[in-house]
């Protein structure tokens, strides 16, 4: 889930590169790369949540670059850099982020950083879809972090009944509209139709799918066989513990490390879904470890000796 974000100030640097993206359907955004000074021993692929724009995430990709770790910041469909605007003569949903947008996104970062093979990343929305992603294309990816994450599913909130009607008024209200109108709602951004009718379903059934892809997600997430690792924020009703257990039991084949943030983590400030995204060394920190944690239990790849 997410909600209207306080970002934090965008700084653009020379070490920032935008890449402009051509989806096979025409769609077009940037993709932002941080390169770090020197050869990067990892790249992530970073999911905003939804209604973030991708420049809001530069504070966490300067982070990750300036302990050596090259970051490209995806940018959602309808939101920043995107030439498309969600109304009623733009609609898509689950189906184009994942099957055109986030495949022709990750290509251009493989090439951008010389074809190393990437770890997926995302927090709140861009953490349940670099999941889905990832149970179509595992072999693409070194592993999954994420930031503020779980599942919607109604029964994991504390105020799960007004969540369950909510869900229950989104989508009709998105189709009456012509598009969800999240900025006037304080609910993440103007979103199209058909996101709202995927994500809403996962919100009332506590199960994944996608309009317009014949794709069993439970048994794709069951199969998943990557490494996990998720930050959840102590503060954050928006993505309680209930709701990230959902989600990892969605994927009983990986192995998931589970880390907590606290205010002392993050300068006093709350420990909740945005406030982190001022201050994220600690949260770099600990995924920079588990990475390399990670990278090192394994055997060397042929050509790596």
């Amino acid at each position: 889930m997410s909600a209207t974000s306080t970002a934090p100030p965008v700084r653009l640097t020379e070490s920032n590169t935008l890449v402009p993206v051509l989806s096979r359907d025409g769609a077009r955004s940037e993709l932002i790369c941080v390169q770090p000074v020197g050869r990067a021993r990892h790249v992530l692929y970073w999911l905003p949540a939804m209604g973030v724009p991708a420049k809001h995430y530069l504070p966490l990709a300067e982070a990750f670059a300036a302990r050596g770790i090259a970051v490209a910041l995806h940018e959602w469909r309808g939101i920043g850099s995107s030439d498309r605007r969600a109304g009623r003569r733009h609609d898509w949903g689950y189906r184009e982020l994942l099957e055109a947008d986030l495949p022709a996104g990750l290509e251009l970062a493989r090439w951008q950083f010389g074809g190393a093979r990437p770890w997926l990343g995302g927090h709140s929305l861009g953490g349940q879809l670099s999941c889905l992603y990832a149970s179509l294309q595992p072999g693409q990816l070194e592993g999954l972090a994420l930031i503020a994450s779980g599942a919607p599913y109604w029964r994991c909130f504390s105020r799960g009944r007004w969540i369950r009607a909510a869900y229950l008024l989104a989508s009709p209200l998105a189709r009456l509209i012509g598009h969800l109108p999240g900025r006037r709602l304080g609910f993440g951004g103007n979103e199209a139709r058909g996101v709202i009718r995927d994500w809403s379903r996962s919100g009332r059934t506590g199960l994944y799918s996608a309009d317009g892809m014949p794709v069993d997600f439970s048994r794709q997430l069951a199969s998943v066989p990557l490494p996990i690792f998720a930050l959840r924020l102590c503060n954050d009703w928006l993505a309680p513990a209930a709701s990230l257990d959902w989600l990892l039991d969605q994927m009983p084949q990986a192995s998931k490390q589970v880390g907590g943030v606290t205010p002392e983590q993050l300068d006093g400030l709350r420990a909740d879904h945005f406030g982190w995204m001022k201050t994220p060394d600690a949260l770099v920190t600990q995924l920079i470890e588990w990475m390399d944690r990670e990278i090192a239990a394994r055997p060397v790849r042929a050509g790596q000796a």
